[in-house]
Parts: C-alpha cells; sequence; structure tokens
C-alpha cells in the first residue's frame, strides 16, 4: 500500500515543513520584525558615523586665473543736463514737446505770449528809422550845403580883402574918405566871420563833428533797442540749445514763467556715463582706465563695456562710498537716463595661481585659514591670502593644488572625523 507524505509515517518530509513553518511565523510578524531589523540598520549606521565620522562634501583646491574686481550698483547719465528755462516773465502761450521725447538742435519746445514785445520791437524799428533819416539827411542835405556856405562866404572874403586894399590905398594917398576905410574895414571883418563859421558848419556836419557824432550815436542806440526788442521776442520761443531727450518737465500751458526757474531738463545725446558709489575701503583697488562689464537690471542678461574715467577726489563721509563714473564706449539702444546698472570693475588679474574656493576659507580679513580633510579628520591649515576674485581666493601659502578643503556650511570643527566625499 502507498503512503503519501503527509502521512504521520513519512519521517523524511520533517525537515521540509520546518523553514515553512519559520517562514510562516515570520510572515505573521513581519512588522515588528522589520521594526527590529531598521533600529538594528540605524544602530549601525549611527555607530559607522561615531567611528568614522560625518560624510561631508569637500571642495579642493585647484590652480587656475583669477580676476579681483569691485562690485557696485549704480544708475545710467549723461556727463551733464541742461536745465531750459525762460529769460523772460510772460504767460506760456503753448508747450511744443513732452517729456521723454527726443529733440534737435534749435527745435522749438515753449511758446510764451509775445503781443507786448512785439508792440516794442514796431517802436525800435521807427526809432531806427527816424535816426537813419537823421543820418541821410546831414549827409545829403545839410553838409553840402555847408560846403556851399563855405565856398559863398571865402568868395565874400576875397572881395572884403580887395575892397579894403582898394580903400586903405586911396585913404594914404589922400583920394579916399575916412568912411569908406571904415567901410571896407567892417566889411572885411564881415567875411572873415563868416569864413569861420562856415567852416565850423562844415567841420560838425562832417565825421568826426559834433552833429554827426551825435546823430550816429542816436542811430546806433536805435540799433541796439531794436536788437534787444528783438532779442526779446527771440526769447518768447524757446529752443532746444543741442540735441538730447528732454526728461523732466516742469510746465503747462498758461503757467506765468520767470527767469531762473527750470521749465524743462535736457540729456543731451552723445556720451553715456555710470555713476556709482564705491565703498571706500575698496578706494585702492581702482585706477583709471580700468575695464568694467556692467547690465541694467531691467535687462541683467545683456551685458556691456565700461571704462573708469573718474574718481572722485573726496569721500562722501556720511556714506563712506567715492563716486565714480565709468564711461560707456558703445552704449545698447535699450539704456535709459537714470536707469540702475550693476558694474563689475576689473581691478586685478592673476594667470595659473593656486585658488581656494571662498566658502571653505574662515576669517579671511583677519586670521584666514582653512579645515582640511587629512587621514579622516579636520585639520586646521593657515593660509597667506593674494587676491580675491568671485567666489575664490589666491592662496600664497597654507595649502597646495589638490588638497581637500571642507566649507564652512558643512558645520565640521578641527580635529573632528569625517568620510570626504568628492562632489
Amino acid at each position: 500500500m502507498l503512503q503519501t507524505a503527509d502521512q504521520p509515517g513519512d519521517l523524511s518530509a520533517a525537515p521540509r515543513r520546518a523553514p515553512l513553518r519559520w517562514a510562516g511565523a515570520l510572515w505573521r510578524h513581519k512588522w515588528p520584525v522589520l521594526g527590529i531589523a531598521l533600529v538594528l540598520g540605524a544602530a549601525g549606521l549611527g555607530l559607522a558615523r561615531l567611528l568614522l565620522g560625518p560624510e561631508v562634501v569637500v571642495a579642493r583646491v585647484l590652480r587656475g586665473n583669477l580676476v579681483q574686481s569691485v562690485v557696485a550698483s549704480g544708475h545710467i547719465e549723461t556727463p551733464y543736463r541742461v536745465e531750459i528755462g525762460s529769460q523772460i516773465t510772460g504767460t506760456v502761450k503753448d508747450v511744443l514737446v513732452v517729456e521723454g521725447q527726443q529733440v534737435r538742435q534749435g527745435q522749438e519746445l515753449i511758446a510764451i505770449e509775445d503781443s507786448e514785445l512785439r508792440t516794442a520791437l514796431v517802436q525800435t524799428e521807427g526809432a531806427v528809422a527816424q535816426a537813419e533819416a537823421r543820418m541821410r539827411q546831414l549827409q545829403e542835405l545839410t553838409k553840402p550845403a555847408a560846403d556851399q556856405a563855405l565856398k559863398q562866404a571865402q568868395a565874400n572874403l576875397i572881395n572884403a580883402e580887395a575892397a579894403y586894399e582898394r580903400a586903405s590905398k586911396l585913404a594914404a594917398t589922400g583920394f579916399g574918405t575916412r568912411a569908406t576905410l571904415d567901410d571896407a574895414t567892417k566889411n572885411l571883418d564881415v567875411a572873415r566871420t563868416q569864413v569861420r563859421t562856415a567852416e565850423l558848419q562844415v567841420y560838425t556836419t562832417s565825421p568826426g563833428g559834433s552833429d554827426y557824432v551825435m546823430a550816429q550815436t542816436q542811430l546806433s542806440q536805435a540799433q541796439a533797442n531794436l536788437g534787444t526788442a528783438k532779442a526779446r521776442l527771440g526769447y518768447a520761443l524757446i529752443t532746444a540749445p543741442r540735441a538730447g531727450v528732454l526728461i523732466t518737465r516742469n510746465v503747462e500751458k498758461g503757467a506765468v514763467v520767470q527767469p531762473g526757474k527750470a521749465l524743462l531738463v535736457l540729456a543731451p545725446s552723445g556720451d553715456t556715463q555710470i555713476v556709482v558709489q564705491i565703498d571706500e575701503k575698496n578706494l585702492g583697488q581702482l585706477a583709471l582706465g580700468q575695464h568694467a562689464l556692467a547690465s541694467a537690471d531691467a535687462y541683467p542678461d545683456q551685458r556691456f563695456t565700461a571704462t573708469l574715467a573718474y574718481i572722485n577726489p573726496s569721500v562722501d563721509i556720511n556714506r563712506a562710498s567715492v563716486e565714480v563714473k565709468l564711461k560707456v564706449d558703445d552704449p545698447p539702444d535699450y539704456l535709459r537716463q537714470d536707469m540702475t546698472v550693476s558694474v563689475d570693475i576689473a581691478t586685478a588679474k592673476r594667470d595659473d595661481v593656486v585658488i581656494v574656493p571662498a566658502r571653505a576659507v574662515h576669517d579671511a580679513s583677519t586670521a584666514p585659514f582653512v579645515l582640511a580633510a587629512a587621514n579622516g579628520r579636520a585639520v586646521v591649515k593657515k593660509l597667506k591670502l593674494g587676491l580675491r576674485g568671485v567666489g575664490f581666493y589666491e592662496v600664497l601659502g597654507g595649502v597646495e593644488p589638490g588638497d581637500q578643503v571642507i566649507p564652512l556650511t558643512a558645520g565640521v570643527k578641527a580635529g573632528q572625523r569625517i568620510r570626504a566625499i568628492q562632489p
């Protein structure tokens, strides 16, 4: 008779049933078992961490090129701005431009009421015409008449002299009377007086004479008044002194304006510069001619070049800063007046030097050092630093290329066991 495997008489089936019973028992108690396994694993990891130290992502000391720079924020402006105002007092008839408009040199900007000025111009033009007529009268009538009167007086003098000679001879020979000689003498004196009077008249009407100078002075004064009237009338129409962009408008139609008040502010076309306030502690790094990269906050991905052109000789005591100006060699079209920009001024450069990440350097300004990973521990290495670049320091001594340094953010202390991990 055959016997099945589950019958009691089959002793060989017992070893096969034992693992099944263990598996069933584990499955029935799987959650407690899993918890115990996790606890044992955590304990093992904790023991390994205690004995070997925490895992720390380290950085390497490298050899490379380093550029030291000064970073600051500033704004765009032209080298100078033109404040446009009125030279006369009057009422604004019209404002012909708007803020932000590009204008050309000589373009009309503001018109001021000019009716009184035009009336004054007409009056001065009349005064000039009158003075010119006086000059023409002097030259065309008075002077020629004086010349003819002088000729006539001279002719009369010649006749009087001849008559006096005859009367004098007759009186000397006894053929003439005393009365005749007296009449001849009187006529001679009158003729001489008339000549002198005619000569004076000719002189006064000639250039340099009193009448001529007076007429010329009146004409010059009238012409000067005419020039003033024309100029004042011209002031009633304010024009652009040069091409540029109007960045400020402080006037409206109907306003009463006076000299000395800025009505418009013009940023002339031409050179563009960046004005930046630099912390005075960086002043020793700056020098004229240094190159810089700049970017507008509105266009951070677009960069343009600039050159350091001016360093203010004085320090702002309130802000402990120095004003510097950088000339933009090729300004992009999107730049606007007073636009905020960030500037990175390259102040020094070193090629093929030992560099260490700035994030691993402790006390960089006083006694710099790093924590280096060596033989499973964090070891202090003092540094001698050179230039500081963007994110890196130049190392003049203390570490070598290939050394592993620990970032400050790792929170590791000197002498602590660690497990260095490459990034």
